[in-house]
């Protein structure tokens, strides 16, 4: 099969397009427009011929219509069979025709570009196939090149003249046959070469491996494990090599435009590209992983059920085997967090040990800023794809870079990195004062939910004698101050496990403190915002029966907040550090991967 553009009012003879290769075309002698609002480079076209149609970009300043569809500046839109392309303002009108058939030239006289010099400075992957004289003619010199010219533009076309025939080189005037002989020394020595590279590979003993492959799934299938869905889809062949995506946004957008799909069969595929260049991965022995968050699953706002058809109608589309993970809520699942990949790693890759060095992820989610790209696109809901591949060590790519061949855009990070986790700074400051007091006290802690209360009061004080009250625990902030009287009462020290943001709260403590005639002090526990999620995260995957804090409620405490001072009643102030103590290695990793994009 072949693609041609034909120009609608016969300006030139008709562009060939190559199969998934963009071609710029605009303003020059290829086109014949000179029209200086064309840019030189309108738009980008891409042909695909598995569907027959042709992806328009239109990167010029000025509008570029496809059928009705006016674009702007980076938009795309398929160009079909009976649909007209219009350069840029209505003006140069183009078809596109698929046909095993090349068409007649119906150009305007002249000598228009070829398909092949129109693309050529554009894509090598469209450049016209050569023949081994093309690498190894025997005319090298410049004037055998010089003489060469010559001949050709004054041979007859019966003319069986040598195509080198300077006169001052005798080797030249001998017949073809001397061409081939040179052309054949130089294939076997191309040969031999080869030879002994092949030969040295295979004695090396750090050879990079062959690609690992395991057996070939042989029927569809779901499982589903808790808050993760697993889908096989018949043809899947485990492998070393994994080409990971993300879905939503990357492989497939939504036919509406809106943001949100408004029906479970609201999605198209992204890019023509697409397909092509997932087949191309398996074609090289990589295994394709679809890695999605599907938190509508666990909210009830998405049945599982319509999901699972959602997903084998893509792969059907695709027309390829692909492996699919679906995290349905929070946890160890979660994308950033590294829990799917380590699953299919662990118990769906055939005990296939997975090479990281090969492995690729693409997603949409790549905390890119607005206006990132020329269309003036918005700004990426979240950076959680790039966290992913991140957390993994593996190369990412957006959908724009690995599909279309894009720059790589701006993209900025979260401003916590868990990786550069400090756990030998000190525990508190100033390091003059003492954590346990020898009388009866009363602390107030201060500080975000997830700041680390909780764990320092059990670990350096609840040993120490120290009683301990929380909201979260009795209910009402009027329990807290019950529990603190008693406490004194007894001649117990206790230690208010609350977030105690402003003056009135912590009031209530100092109070009970001067009735009882003892000291009280303030604990501020300095961990930012960005930790204090970060932790939250890290307990709902760590510990049973964790209540999440969501964000709401992390952020009241921020807008509520007034720092504390010795002037409410406080005898002393200690700022708390974050300094974790984990139980195990595994545990410390966790921590330090990124848990929220």
């Amino acid at each position: 099969m072949k693609c041609y553009m034909k120009s609608g009012d016969s300006r030139h003879s008709p562009i060939e397009l190559p199969d998934g290769v963009g071609v710029f075309l605009g303003r020059g002698p290829e086109t014949r427009i000179a029209d200086r609002k064309c840019s030189k480079q309108q738009v980008e076209i891409v042909a695909d011929f598995e569907r027959r149609v042709v992806r328009v970009t239109q990167l010029g300043p000025n509008p570029t219509s496809v059928g009705e569809v006016k674009l702007k500046q980076g938009e795309s839109a398929l160009l079909k069979e009976d649909h007209t392309l219009y350069m840029v303002n209505s003006l140069y009108p183009y078809t596109v025709a698929f046909s095993d058939e090349s068409p007649k030239n119906t150009g305007a006289p002249g000598k228009p570009k070829t398909p092949t010099q129109v693309s050529k400075k554009r894509s090598l992957a469209a450049s016209p196939k050569r023949n081994i004289k093309d690498f190894f003619g025997a005319c090298t010199s410049e004037s055998q090149k010089k003489s060469h010219r010559e001949e050709g533009s004054k041979a007859q076309p019966s003319s069986k003249k040598s195509k080198c025939q300077d006169p001052g080189l005798k080797a030249a005037e001998n017949s073809e046959d001397s061409e081939e002989e040179e052309i054949s020394r130089k294939l076997r020595e191309l040969q031999e070469t080869s030879a002994k590279a092949n030969s040295a590979s295979t004695k090396t003993s750090h050879a990079v491996p062959d690609t690992a492959r395991g057996a070939t799934c042989s029927k569809d299938s779901w499982e589903d494990k808790g808050k993760l869905l697993i889908f096989n889809k018949k043809g899947v062949q485990s492998s070393s090599k994994i080409a990971g995506f993300d879905i939503d946004g990357t492989i497939i957008t939504t036919k509406s435009g809106k943001v949100f799909p408004t029906s479970a069969d609201d999605w198209r595929i992204l890019y023509p590209e697409i397909p092509k260049k997932l087949k191309a991965l398996l074609a090289d022995g990589y295994k394709v992983v679809f890695f999605t968050n599907q938190m509508g699953i666990s909210r009830g706002k998405l049945r599982p059920e319509v999901f699972k058809a959602k997903v084998e109608a893509i792969l059907d589309q695709l027309g390829i085997p692909v492996q699919v993970f679906v995290a349905t809520g929070m946890g160890i699942y979660r994308k950033p967090v590294t829990g799917m990949w380590d699953y299919m790693c662990e118990k769906g890759n055939d005990g296939i040990k997975v090479q990281k060095e090969d492995c690729v992820y693409v997603g949409d989610a790549a905390g890119r800023p607005a206006n990132w790209a020329p269309d003036r696109k918005k700004k990426d809901f979240s950076c959680g794809d790039r966290l992913f591949a991140l957390n993994l060590g593996i190369k990412f790519y957006t959908p724009e870079e690995y599909f279309l061949g894009w720059k790589k855009a701006p993209y900025q990070l979260p401003t916590y990195d868990p990786r550069n986790l400090d756990t030998s700074g000190p525990l508190y400051e100033p390091p003059t004062s003492t954590l346990v007091s020898a009388t009866p006290e009363v602390v107030v802690a201060v500080g975000f939910p997830g700041a680390g209360k909780s764990s320092f009061v059990k670990e350096h004080l609840v040993p120490k004698g120290y009683a301990f009250a929380n909201r979260d625990t009795l209910g009402t902030w009027q329990k807290c101050v019950a529990a603190c009287e008693e406490a004194l009462q007894n001649g117990k020290s206790i230690f208010i496990d609350n977030t105690n943001p402003d003056l009135e709260s912590r009031g209530r403590y100092i109070s009970c403190a001067k009735k009882a005639g003892v000291p009280a002090r303030c604990f501020h526990f300095t961990a930012t915002i960005e930790v204090a999620k970060h932790n939250n995260r890290f307990r709902e995957m760590t510990s049973k029966g964790h209540i999440s804090v969501n964000d709401m409620v992390i952020n009241s405490y921020k807008s509520k907040f007034v720092a504390p001072s010795v002037s409410e009643g406080f005898s002393e102030i200690l700022k708390i550090n974050f300094v974790p103590n984990f139980k195990d290695p595994d545990q410390r990793a966790l921590y330090q991967q990124f848990s929220e994009g």
